[in-house]
């Protein structure tokens, strides 16, 4: 009998024949290819749309809704900081009460389920409104300090439909609250995964790489080398996991022996596949190479750690076989078509967007600290503003509340100056 199971970062793939002191039947060959096959679905979902959702995310102007980038040195960090989540993890689950920090972990992943199921579902049901629903506006504006050191925390901007898909999405996480049910753990599961590729953006395919590999040696060492994620895994109940069960033929949906995938594995491979969709789209060839490319290899690596971990019944690392596959085959792909150099100089961050206006050069200017900043602000400005041409404009720029006053007393000076002109016509 087989199980995937997962922790917080990555999943894991475990064999086991017991489950609270008793031994459970075999599953049925049938069963387990419905696990694994919809394991391998469920999984392919989120990244598929997710990828999508990131390339109208990096051009989106709502500040609620911008990317998260994640350059090398978090790259770099991310193992690191994964492992001693991990570890602590662990401990607290050796020294405390599983069942308390469990029902604290609930109730976290209770309000950001609801948030993140929310934000999934309400691009699909704006498809459902009538066209009369009164779709009002609402912002929530949160800040820090006052005048000029004004900082905002929170500026959420949401309408109407929104507050409907967040009252829909309450349902499910109220259902999962009390009933801990699979399929209301996998709406949540998928929820995560699909915010996490859209809303993660790895800056270039080198940050890609480091984070893919540094994540490769966690995942392995932490597997392999001691029984900490498998520990973890078992004792974590938070829907950080997508869940099937491999006798839902026998028992419906009150089936209890799960096959399980960690979301880890799904959103870090996710993140690298949406990046390369965005340098497909970039290349403005019409065409998604490198993105089909890497969506198959997931497949590919996702089948093999499946197959391995049912062939060796033992607990499989996923990252061990899907970074491979995720950065090889795109890179021979890259190879073949003379691409490399291309694909390790774009830049996802420096995208050139409809409302972000982007210093193309720096201009060459000698002199004072001054000049070079007021020449910098001339390139900026380009074609988009006229430079005023007389001395009046200028002061209206610079003291527009003076010049009004001036402007007014030009207007009267004007007038009197007609009058005396006609004046001496009449005369």
């Amino acid at each position: 009998m087989d199980s995937a199971l997962s922790d917080p970062h990555n999943g894991s793939a475990e064999a086991g024949g017991t489950a609270n002191g008793t031994t459970r039947p075999p599953s049925t060959p049938e069963g387990i290819a419905l696990a694994y096959g919809s394991l391998l679905l469920m999984a392919l979902l989120p990244i598929f749309f997710g990828a999508l959702r990131s390339v109208r995310c990096a051009r989106g102007k709502n500040a609620s809704d911008m990317p998260e980038t994640i350059t090398s040195r978090d790259a770099a960090r991310f193992p690191i900081i994964a492992s001693c989540t991990l570890l602590g993890l662990y401990l607290f689950f050796k020294i405390f009460s599983q069942e308390y920090i469990n029902l604290l972990l609930s109730m976290y992943f209770f309000v950001l389920g609801i948030l993140a199921l929310s934000h999934t579902i309400s691009p699909f049901m704006n498809k459902f409104f009538p066209a009369n629903f009164p779709n009002r506006q609402y912002q929530l504006l949160f800040t820090q300090g006052s005048g000029e050191n004004k900082e905002e925390i929170i500026n959420y901007e949401f309408d109407a439909k929104d507050l409907v898909c967040l009252g829909l999405s309450s349902i499910v996480g109220v259902w999962y609250l009390l009933r801990k049910h699979w399929i209301a753990n996998n709406l949540f599961g998928l929820a995560f995964s699909l915010n996490g590729v859209e809303l993660l953006h790895l800056n270039n395919v080198s940050t890609g790489c480091i984070l893919l590999g540094g994540l490769f040696i966690y995942d392995v060492f932490w597997v392999f080398g001691t029984n900490v994620m498998v520990t973890v895994a078992k004792s974590f109940e938070a829907p950080i996991k997508l869940v099937f069960p491999q006798d839902l033929l026998e028992k419906g949906l009150e089936a209890d022996n799960f096959a399980m995938l960690g979301l880890g594995d799904i959103v870090i491979p996710g993140i690298f596949i949406a990046l390369l969709l965005r340098f497909d789209i970039s290349l403005k060839k019409n065409t998604h190479t490198y993105f089909y490319t890497s969506f198959a290899a997931y497949i590919f690596g996702l089948g093999l750690t499946i197959f391995i971990m049912h062939i060796f019944k033992h607990a499989q690392p996923a990252l061990l076989y899907l970074v491979p596959a995720c950065i090889g085959f795109p890179v021979l792909v890259a190879l073949a078509k003379g691409e490399v150099t291309e694909m390790f100089s774009y830049e996802s961050s420096a995208e050139i967007l409809p409302h972000t206006p982007r210093l193309t050069h720096f201009p060459t200017v000698s002199g004072s600290p001054a000049s070079l900043a007021d020449s910098m602000q001339q390139k900026l400005a380009g074609p988009r503003r006229r430079r005023p041409q007389n001395p009046s404009a200028i002061y209206e720029e610079s003291n527009p509340k003076d010049a009004a006053a001036v402007t007014e007393g030009s207007k009267e000076g004007t007038e009197a100056s007609a009058s005396k002109g006609l004046e001496k016509k009449e005369k």
